[in-house]
């Protein structure tokens, strides 16, 4: 079956911490069906009712995220993808012809799938569909339970909102705010803070570094908490700025690959 199917009605749009779990996936998980889960914010790929990837505007894929990181260059990843991309298997293919390995494969698709499952399961602005037997041209690499992408995608909810509230940050653009005298920032702030230029989005940011866009939304929201940029649904003369403990920049450089590590064991474990 090939038919598109309209299934869940248009969620009102809500904040960013109430989470949208939706009954037409955890429905489409318990039939084993394979497919494509569409929602304006993206899509998510089943197979057998497992998720195998995840696609949204607002997150870097994981083309981007290899080759943002040096783990593969951009002429191999289009050699792999016109060899292997109408079979579905570029995924096979580039750990096949030796460009990238298993394991980095591996990070860098659970890196995407989730970061991009965070914003194909906010707050529905439309119809939700499923499409039968689409099938991503990536093929499966680490098919993850629906259920595990809900929970991750409620846990990093509550997780914005316990480092600063107001999640109107997330989508304005980022508008640096001078520290105080010897307040410090992150490397990856710094990094950041360079590409902020009153215009770009952290989602925008966080294509032009080649980084997950959860991972830049982190950033923003400690920094909102800091004061170190403006907070969108606050004027700026009654700004609230909380003091936070920043640690040593040189610790907090790249932590990203043992996050990734971690969901690998944890999911290996269910």
């Amino acid at each position: 079956m090939n038919a598109l199917r309209a299934a869940e009605p248009a969620a009102v749009p809500q904040a960013i911490t109430a989470p949208a779990i939706s009954p037409l996936l955890t429905r489409l998980a318990a039939e084993r069906a394979s497919g494509a889960f569409l929602r304006a914010q993206g899509t998510l790929y089943l197979v057998e009712g497992r998720v195998v990837h995840a696609e949204s505007p607002a997150a870097p894929g994981v083309d981007v995220l290899l080759t943002a990181g040096g783990a593969l260059e951009q002429q191999g990843w289009q050699e792999a993808l016109s060899a292997a991309g109408t079979r579905h298997e570029v995924g096979r293919e580039l750990v096949a012809s030796g460009r990238v390995t298993a394991g980095e494969l591996e990070i860098c698709h659970l890196g995407a799938l989730f970061d991009a499952a965070f914003f194909v399961l906010g707050a529905a602005n439309g119809p939700t569909r499923f499409r039968y037997g689409v099938a991503h041209w990536l093929g499966p690499v680490r098919p993850v339970p629906a259920a595990a992408v809900e929970r991750e995608t409620v846990r990093r909810r509550a997780f914005l909102d316990s480092i600063w509230p107001r999640p109107e940050v997330d989508t304005a653009p980022v508008v640096p705010r001078r520290p105080a005298p010897g307040q410090a920032v992150t490397v990856r702030q710094r990094a950041l803070l360079r590409l902020a230029d009153g215009v770009r989005t952290p989602t925008a940011i966080a294509w032009a570094l080649g980084r997950p866009s959860f991972h830049t939304l982190v950033e923003v929201r400690r920094l909102a908490a800091a004061g170190l940029v403006e907070d969108p649904g606050t004027p700026g003369d009654e700004q609230v700025t909380a003091a936070l403990p920043f640690t040593d920049p040189a610790g907090c450089a790249e932590p990203d690959i043992a996050l990734l590590r971690r969901v690998r064991d944890a999911l290996e474990a269910l």
